[in-house]
């Protein structure tokens, strides 16, 4: 009994010492990585271990031989244990990073909620006052000259419009923000999506005084949801035309790649801040203009480029803008069918 308790003092004494250490590096380590902490977790343990035994076989006077095997098939047993322990270790870290990130992206969704929320009860409350009031008006005879009535009426049937537009956005983020998105993959030819879309979008073109340009060839096929697809093309078409001023020209085209396909739209809109290309495709965010909406058919919530970003990303693609000389280009970048 006697040899064990001395066996046992000899190696808790052995170990503490090694623990010791270990606990001052690991104060030493304190904004190191979480990957870190845990090598020399390990690295302390093990040397604890081995300094332990070999204490211990010394003060058993063990041969020269035997101390060699034993302090062999402990570094062995330390070498696979610290092995295992890094693995573990960078599998963990990479948890760690995961879930850090997903607690960041879900604290940019819910400040985006927020924003958003603030920015529809703003976008909502504006025209509906102005309805309320005319049709108010139009209710109590207070306007009788025909041209007025018929203002009256045609304000009333923009502001629905707009709001309408608007409820389509919110419906179509919820369902990207949700995951309730569920794609229809088919062949789509974008020369023929393009085409329909500048056809929808000719109309405000034409009343900014906005050139649509279309590149002749280069048009490829996608493997792709059609509608959403549209979508796609239809808001970047939009937000170019609306923010181009009068007499600027909007091109938009296209080409396979080596990684997939791309489409890409420019403008002449002056150029986007370098401190607002990181956030154009927010929600809700519209740079220097005013919040209140424009009055000119395709006024938005602010909502089409967030919704471009939703669409093409649960394509698997990706989209960004950069400046160019006098405007900007948007550019789309799906995987090969």
């Amino acid at each position: 009994m006697t040899d064990t308790l001395l066996i046992a003092a000899y190696a808790l004494v052995a170990g503490g010492v090694v623990g010791a250490a270990g606990a001052a590096v690991l104060r030493l380590l304190r904004g190191r990585s979480i990957l870190t902490h845990i090598v020399v977790l390990l690295a302390v343990t093990v040397l604890a271990v081995v300094a332990g035994v070999a204490t211990v076989a010394r003060a058993m006077f063990l041969s020269g031989h035997d101390m060699r095997v034993v302090l062999l098939t402990v570094c062995a047993a330390a070498l696979v244990s610290l092995a295992v322990g890094v693995i573990f270790g960078r599998r963990l870290a990479a948890a760690a990073v995961w879930a850090q990130q997903a607690r960041d992206r879900e604290r940019r969704l819910e400040a985006g909620r927020r924003e958003l929320v603030a920015w529809v009860s703003h976008d909502l409350r504006t025209p509906l006052a102005g309805m309320r009031a005319m049709a108010e008006a139009l209710e109590d005879g207070i306007v009788a000259d025909p041209a007025t009535v018929a203002e009256y009426h045609r304000r009333l049937r923009v502001e629905t419009d707009r709001m309408t537009r608007l409820v389509d956005d919110l419906f179509e983020l919820s369902r990207i923000n949700a995951g309730a998105l569920r794609l229809v993959p088919t062949t789509v030819p974008l020369r023929e999506v393009v085409s329909d879309a500048i056809a929808g979008v000719a109309p405000l073109a034409a009343g900014k005084r906005v050139t649509l340009v279309a590149a002749e060839t280069g048009w490829p096929t996608v493997r792709g949801g059609e509608r959403e697809l549209a979508r796609v093309v239809t808001n970047l078409l939009v937000n170019s035309v609306r923010y181009t001023p009068a007499d600027g020209t909007v091109h938009i085209d296209a080409g396979r790649g080596r990684d997939g396909v791309w489409l890409a739209v420019s403008d002449t809109c002056g150029g986007i801040p370098d401190g607002d290309l990181d956030r154009v495709f927010d929600i809700a965010f519209r740079g220097e203009r005013a919040r209140t909406p424009d009055e000119q058919p395709g006024g938005g919530g602010g909502l089409g480029l967030a919704i471009v970003r939703g669409l093409v990303e649960a394509h698997g693609g990706r989209v960004g803008v950069r400046n160019t000389g006098g405007g900007c280009r948007f550019e789309v970048r799906l995987p090969a069918g």
